[in-house]
């Protein structure tokens, strides 16, 4: 569902640019709203979210998609913790449809989907792990890194029920906004992938905009 926001960017609390391959991890506050804009078109930002309070607590796909009925997210979405407690919420989007099931690409996954030798280039859950590292105050390790969320990515599901890693759908400018009902850490590695003709074999950043 297309929802344009009422949001002002001379408003903005801050605004920056994510490269490919680099990671994002700082709290979002309760009432706080964050852009994500998908700067040159098709481009994906794998996302992760957790509790300030207890980092146990996280973004679950599983209660977001039993509680919802759809694998998709979009503007309205309610995204929910392994609790069942509302997390955060999509109010705006612009572009249509976010991805729930296809994961985060992995040296493992690369070596599998596309040839043994992609085995040493780099991927989302190696920034993930560089970001965990790097970020001791937030007490979390690589058991915290769980399933995902894809913004922008299209994956299509089969009449078969299977997975299909489609052309995109987004555009340069397209963006969705999330607005925190907690204080969530966020965690976002902007994908670094080379093997997808999804965002023709060219990652780009993305932009990252906050609103109190």
């Amino acid at each position: 569902m297309i929802v344009e926001s009422q949001k002002q960017l001379a408003d903005a609390l801050s605004r920056e640019k994510l490269p490919a391959g680099d990671y994002y991890m700082k709290v979002l506050k309760a009432g706080q709203t964050l852009r994500i804009v998908d700067s040159e078109g098709n481009q994906a930002a794998d996302v992760l979210f957790y509790s300030v309070a207890d980092p146990t607590v996280r973004y679950s796909a599983m209660d977001t998609i039993r509680e919802q009925g759809n694998v998709f997210l979009t503007a309205g979405s309610t995204l929910m913790t392994n609790e069942c407690d509302p997390m955060l919420e999509i109010v705006a989007d612009t572009c249509g449809r976010h991805d729930t099931l296809g994961g985060a690409c992995a040296t493992e996954s690369n070596t599998v989907r596309y040839d043994l030798e992609k085995r040493t280039m780099h991927a989302c859950r190696d920034s993930w792990m560089k970001a965990v590292a790097e970020n001791e105050e937030f007490g979390m390790t690589k058991r915290d890194i769980t399933h995902n969320i894809n913004f922008f990515m299209n994956v299509p599901v089969t009449e078969e029920g299977g997975l299909t890693f489609a052309d995109g759908i987004s555009a340069p400018g397209k963006y969705v906004e999330l607005e925190a009902k907690m204080d969530v850490i966020v965690l976002i590695s902007n994908c670094p992938q080379l093997n997808n003709p999804c965002n023709a074999y060219n990652p780009t950043p993305v932009e990252l905009i906050i609103w109190d």
